[in-house]
């Protein structure tokens, strides 16, 4: 759809266009849970875990990265991400040392390379075609794979969000409201 909630997915459309729908909405949710918070904000958390807004933000956003750029063509990641020999938490770690607008950047231009990366690999081959990612048997995923995967991500990661955003100030919802725009990052 489009107008004031362009993040609702297809009433009825192609599987790209489903599975696309599906990833923007998510990803809009987890934005507008993440959005226009400062520093304490980003680094709430709920009862012992470890995970923060700000976390989430960076984590998501080198999945993403990752995703489209190591998984989809077998490159290696470039700035701003340095984690190979980094501990397996690295980013949700270190998000902590980063400032709210550095966090937003990552996510915003994460997400915004990956949607070029997608479109241009959909173009290339669709859904079906074959990915640098593979098991440990030499057999290769599908771009359907990934997107899938990704979607999983931010469910999972989204509803994290749910929980500490309710924490920080009470926001709740399903989709962020119509009209909204990011107003951090």
């Amino acid at each position: 759809m489009t107008g004031a909630t362009p993040w609702e997915p297809p009433l009825a459309a192609s599987e790209v266009e489903h599975l696309l729908g599906a990833l923007d909405r998510l990803r809009a949710t987890f934005r507008w849970k993440a959005d226009d918070l400062d520093a304490e904000g980003l680094r709430a958390r709920v009862g012992a875990s470890a995970l923060t807004l700000g976390g989430l933000l960076k984590h998501l956003a080198v999945v993403e990265d990752y995703t489209f750029t190591t998984k989809l063509r077998g490159h290696p990641l470039g700035e701003p991400w340095h984690p190979e020999g980094e501990p397996h938490d690295w980013a949700f770690a270190s998000a902590g040392d980063d400032t709210p607008a550095q966090l937003y950047a990552y996510w915003d231009g994460a997400v915004q390379r990956s949607r070029a990366r997608l479109a241009d690999a959909l173009a290339d081959g669709g859904l079906d075609q074959l990915v640098h990612a593979s098991d440990g048997d030499g057999r290769h995923a599908s771009l359907r794979r990934l997107v899938c995967d990704l979607i999983e991500e931010y469910g999972r990661h989204t509803g994290h969000a749910d929980l500490l955003r309710e924490s920080v100030d009470g926001r709740v919802g399903e989709d962020p409201p119509p009209g909204w725009q990011p107003r951090s990052g």
